[in-house]
């Protein structure tokens, strides 16, 4: 494996990591007693009435039908070290551990689930911090309250949602499709519980898959890491490149993406009339999106998600500034407290203006399709200009581009100044055509046009961080 990782990294210059995906019990049944040096046995796995009435998964029904090889706790500290230091050693970073949630099916032989987590996280945390600098993990299916509780001392992030299903296991073929809204919808509900001692984790997606920009959408603004399970050479590099920059960041939101308030208590996924809302808030300003997640959801007597198919279809919806929940993260507040805002939505490309009291946008929203709205507060400069910088549109969280913004007025003129991340097309609202424009300190040719569009091309400068400056001066 050390001459595998070498050639990775040695044919791939921007690789920085490479992880192993294991169980949090080893393997999926464990370790198998006698193979190592450790004390492992197997012990039947029992699953709790609560657990027993959800979906049935294929890796929990092989888990219950084998056991599982569990290593006995007080060798925890062993187990975890004995696997991660080879690893370590061979060139591997991190680790995915799935499956976390199995320690409550084995548990009561060793005081509990309680007493059994204790011991685990435990050692998982002292290998992490000796093998893969502390941080190098990937916390997979541990929606489980023993997690939340003990496994985040080390453990930042974590998956608020099931697996992305690129069809359905039961057969219907318009699987493809409603399986997408139906991980959205998860992502964005549990992250209200979960979002509250962890950094919610929307999980992987396929580029290639029929629904990828859908997908792509709802990773743009949810605050979380964008990674994709792409089979090799199935990608759609011009889908990643509206999320990822060329050097491997990502736009990334302040906060966690939340359901706005009329949403907490509706069903978009079969309700044939709710669109799913989510907000978040960029340095500069806030994000809105709506996804049509329409078209299925569970059934309790089945056990499975099922089909809508009554459902599948155009949903209107209204957005307004006010949905963002300005209060929630101190650094953005004084941004809900603007007069007026520019809004820019990415698919119809429009830019409007709204204030606090304007009527919502009204927009409808396609079957697994969405609208993203980014809200930047107009500055007034001097006596007349309004201006407000929206960043880079070919990204899908532009807003997410705009790293530093600042406003200066003197007797004789205004300015904006701002550093933005990444290269494409540049946009901004301007009431007025600024009297020029500068790109890292040279003065450049630029478009406005008297909706207020202001548009300039930026490049990507690899030895900037792909960061430029720009001035606008009035």
């Amino acid at each position: 494996m050390k001459a595998f990782t070498g050639d990775l990294k040695t044919k791939f210059k921007g690789l920085d990591d490479i992880y192993v995906w294991h169980a949090l019990c080893g393997a999926w049944g464990g370790v198998r007693p006698g193979s190592t040096h450790l004390s492992s046995k197997i012990i039947p796995c029992k699953v709790s009435p609560g657990l027993d009435g959800t979906m049935t998964d294929l890796a929990v029904v092989k888990i219950v039908e084998g056991g599982i090889g569990l290593v006995h706790p007080d060798q925890a500290d062993s187990f975890y070290d004995s696997l991660h230091s080879y690893l370590s050693e061979v060139g591997i970073t991190g680790v995915k551990v799935d499956v976390i949630h199995t320690l409550e099916y084995v548990s009561e032989e060793y005081g509990g689930r309680v007493e059994l987590a204790k011991a685990y996280y435990k050692g998982l945390t002292h290998s992490l911090q000796k093998n893969f600098n502390g941080t190098g993990l990937i916390a997979s299916m541990q929606q489980c309250n023993d997690f939340f509780f003990l496994g985040t001392k080390q453990i930042s992030i974590g998956r608020v949602g099931d697996d992305f299903w690129f069809q359905d296991p039961n057969g219907d073929p318009m699987g493809v499709y409603w399986l997408q809204g139906v991980h959205m919808i998860h992502c964005a509900y549990n992250s209200m519980w979960m979002g509250q001692m962890i950094q919610p984790d929307w999980d992987m997606f396929q580029s290639d898959h029929i629904c990828a920009k859908f997908h792509a959408g709802s990773r743009a603004i949810c605050g979380g890491p964008v990674y994709v399970s792409d089979s090799v050479s199935g990608h759609d590099f011009d889908l990643i490149k509206k999320l990822v920059y060329p050097d491997g960041t990502i736009p990334k939101c302040q906060h966690f993406a939340l359901p706005t308030r009329d949403c907490l208590f509706k069903n978009p996924l079969f309700d044939d009339t709710t669109v799913l809302k989510i907000w978040n808030f960029n340095k500069y300003g806030g994000v809105l999106g709506a996804f049509n997640c329409q078209g299925a959801g569970w059934d309790p007597k089945e056990q499975r998600i099922k089909g809508h198919s009554e459902c599948y279809k155009p949903i209107s919806c209204s957005l307004h500034v006010s949905e963002i929940e300005w209060d929630q993260k101190t650094e953005a507040a004084h941004l809900g407290e603007a007069e007026e805002y520019v809004v820019y939505l990415t698919e119809a490309n429009e830019l409007r203006l709204m204030t606090p009291k304007s009527d919502a946008i009204h927009v409808v929203i396609q079957p697994s399709s969405f609208e993203l709205l980014s809200f930047v507060p107009v500055r007034k400069l001097g006596r007349s200009i309004n201006f407000a910088p929206i960043g880079l549109t070919n990204m899908f969280n532009c807003g997410g581009t705009l790293q530093e913004l600042e406003y200066k007025t003197t007797a004789v003129e205004s300015s904006a100044m701002i550093k933005v991340k990444g290269g494409g097309h540049f946009l901004a609202y301007s009431s007025e055509s600024p009297k020029k424009c500068c790109l890292n300190g040279a003065e450049v040719a630029f478009e406005w046009s008297a909706d207020g569009k202001l548009n300039l091309s930026v490049p990507w400068i690899e030895q900037a961080a792909g960061i430029s400056d720009l001035l606008f001066a009035f």
